[in-house]
């Protein structure tokens, strides 16, 4: 890879151009790496019990593993590509509060989700990327989120990067604990993380993939940890890709909404709109604890 990108971005301003630095950077510098660490936050949030309770209730994990998984991330790709006050941007994001909108979501949960798509990325490119981010893609990446946050109704999002992430930590440190919907939408999560290998590799990916939790997520899901020596044989051949990366040439066209793997829509990108995108209404039968207005019921 060349500097063409990084010297783009050292030249933006990282809050009045956050969103084209954001832009840049998961679609032209980290696009696979983005997509991966987005896939790992988003598991790492099913270790909150009523995160995962809402989950399991409604069925969709159970059901439609993929669509759920390529709704969340091309909703984000959207946003991310083409801006979040852009009528695609916009329009995503109308898609996203009417999902959410319907249940008994707490803004700690909402707030909780939100920092992991900013925070996430950001620790797996200082591990496994081909170069480490430049500080105005940190603080870029902060500010696009909580832009989008607040465009979501999220209250109380932190002003402070520093102090958004020390949320984080906390959040996960008193929240992440066993319950056995999360054991059920991790399983789920896991055996589509499989799924997308041929099946005689599937039971090897799911081994690496436990060895890349962490201890507390290994906890909170109740997996057995994967073999002492599978984790550092992960984490060097992620790197060792990023070796290779970093002699390609640079990137001229964004991956954001090209990416290859999505199997529900097919003709992606042309083949959806934002409107197409997100759950359907919630099942009948659901119990109305988890419904807004009903009375939530507590973590477990």
């Amino acid at each position: 890879m060349t500097g063409y990108w990084l010297r783009r971005i050292q030249r933006l301003d990282p809050v009045a151009d956050h969103q084209e630095i954001y832009r840049i950077s998961a679609g032209f510098e980290f696009p696979w790496d983005y997509t991966r660490a987005l896939e790992f936050a988003l598991f790492r949030t099913y270790c909150v019990p009523s995160i995962s309770g809402l989950l399991a209730a409604t069925g969709e994990f159970e059901k439609r593993t993929q669509k759920r998984y390529d709704d969340t991330s091309l909703l984000m790709q959207e946003i991310s590509e083409h801006g979040y006050d852009s009528p695609r941007g916009r329009e995503a994001i109308r898609m996203i509060n009417r999902m959410h909108g319907r249940y008994a979501i707490s803004n700690d949960d909402m707030r909780y989700v939100l920092s992991t798509f900013v925070y996430d990325p950001i620790d797996w490119i200082d591990r496994f990327g081909w170069r480490r981010l430049h500080e105005h893609e940190r603080l870029a990446a902060f500010h696009h989120f909580r832009a989008i946050g607040a465009r979501m109704a999220i209250k109380d999002i932190p002003a402070d990067d520093a102090e958004f992430r020390r949320f984080k930590t906390d959040y996960e440190r008193e929240h992440f604990r066993y319950s056995d919907t999360n054991r059920q939408i991790g399983g789920y999560t896991l055996d589509l993380f499989c799924s997308w290998y041929p099946r005689p590799l599937r039971p090897a990916v799911a081994t690496a993939a436990r060895g890349l939790l962490d201890p507390a997520m290994l906890a909170a899901f109740g997996f057995p940890p994967a073999p002492a020596w599978v984790g550092p044989v992960a984490r060097a051949g992620l790197r060792a890709r990023s070796a290779v990366v970093r002699l390609l040439p640079r990137r001229r066209r964004s991956r954001l909404t090209r990416e290859p793997r999505n199997r529900t829509y097919r003709g992606y990108p042309h083949g959806y709109t934002p409107g197409d995108l997100g759950a359907p209404e919630p099942p009948a039968d659901l119990d109305r604890r988890w419904l807004r207005g009903g009375e939530r019921p507590e973590s477990r």
